[in-house]
């Protein structure tokens, strides 16, 4: 029997099953995302009953209540209204200069914006109440949900890293952002909804700056950090696929025939048959041998961090080795 060659249809069809392939398997990189994604639920809520606990000593429920009944009273009173995003402030010091330019400590306000809305800014020195750009969060907490959908991506902010906005791009985080929701509609709206509650002021969040202590505020810190990690665990995982697609693309573009591609799938553990193959003529560059390209790959993933005192022991090692070849 004649060996089936291969098109561009059926590496295409081939990188694509080993896409879902790595992205089912139970690596270290998948291991963090899905432990610190179990984490999201309790570290949301604890910060936010931390936020609730400040607000409550300034604007305690019997404010609240005579606000809305002074609101509901008078037309032209309005002051109160539910809010998810909150400006929070303690008495510290900053490093300044004096007339002279020399370095002085001198007391000053440190103050940040804490949104709990599912797109809020994850920035622990934004001080804006203007940001909502963070949609990285939302797209690394419901996967799943957007994996689903035919029309979404929820890894196409990191797929995209470093590139220029194009209509690629917007017409998949458009779609994302639409079916995730706001305060409208869908997750976000469910979110939103449970993070919120009545405050007295103005609309501007920053014209309502509350006084918290240090400890307080360095708790909330910590929560936007703790979120912060869980994108990146996101992030460190699909590029760790990325990087293992970009080879398979290379590996699949240099093969010709049908049975190497089979052979390289069966190494990375995907078993494909020719059965689900599209036969057609094509023709190949530099041939990968399989089983090497499917070791290389492998070593792109479950990367363990080096120590300090392991880089050591390494570099020593090598030296005695040296010093024996010599």
């Amino acid at each position: 029997m004649s060996r089936i060659r291969l098109n561009q249809e059926y590496r295409n069809k081939i990188a694509n099953r080993m896409r879902v392939h790595l992205e089912q398997e139970d690596t270290i990189e998948k291991q963090n995302y899905d432990k610190l994604k179990g984490d999201q639920i309790d570290i949301n809520d604890n910060a936010w009953k931390m936020a609730e606990s400040i607000i409550r000593k300034h604007y305690t429920p019997e404010d609240v209540k005579m606000a809305h009944h002074l609101q509901n009273k008078f037309e032209n009173v309005d002051t109160i209204a539910p809010d998810s995003c909150f400006h929070f402030h303690y008495m510290g010091t900053k490093e300044d200069r004096d007339y002279d330019n020399n370095p002085i400590t001198k007391e000053a306000q440190i103050e940040s914006h804490f949104d709990f809305r599912l797109n809020g800014s994850l920035d622990v020195d934004n001080n804006s109440s203007y940001s909502r750009s963070d949609n990285e969060y939302g797209y690394a907490l419901f996967r799943d949900e957007l994996k689903a959908q035919d029309d979404c991506n929820p890894d196409i902010l990191i797929e995209q890293e470093g590139k220029d906005n194009n209509p690629h791009k917007t017409k998949y985080c458009d779609n994302n952002n639409k079916y995730l929701g706001d305060d409208d509609k869908g997750y976000g709206k469910e979110w939103n909804d449970k993070y919120k509650l009545d405050l007295i002021g103005r609309n501007y969040c920053r014209d309502r700056s509350i006084a918290c202590s240090k400890d307080e505020y360095m708790f909330l810190i910590d929560w936007k950090n703790q979120k912060g990690k869980f994108v990146i665990a996101h992030q460190k995982w699909i590029k760790s696929i990325l990087k293992q697609m970009k080879e398979i693309k290379i590996g699949l573009k240099g093969y010709k025939y049908l049975d190497e591609a089979i052979e390289l799938s069966t190494e990375l553990g995907l078993n494909i048959t020719d059965a689900e193959i599209v036969r057609t003529n094509s023709t190949g560059l530099t041939i990968y041998n399989p089983k090497n390209l499917a070791d290389r790959i492998k070593g792109m993933k479950n990367q363990k961090v080096k120590t300090k005192a392991e880089k050591i022991a390494e570099r020593l090692l090598y030296e005695q080795q040296s010093e024996v070849a010599n």
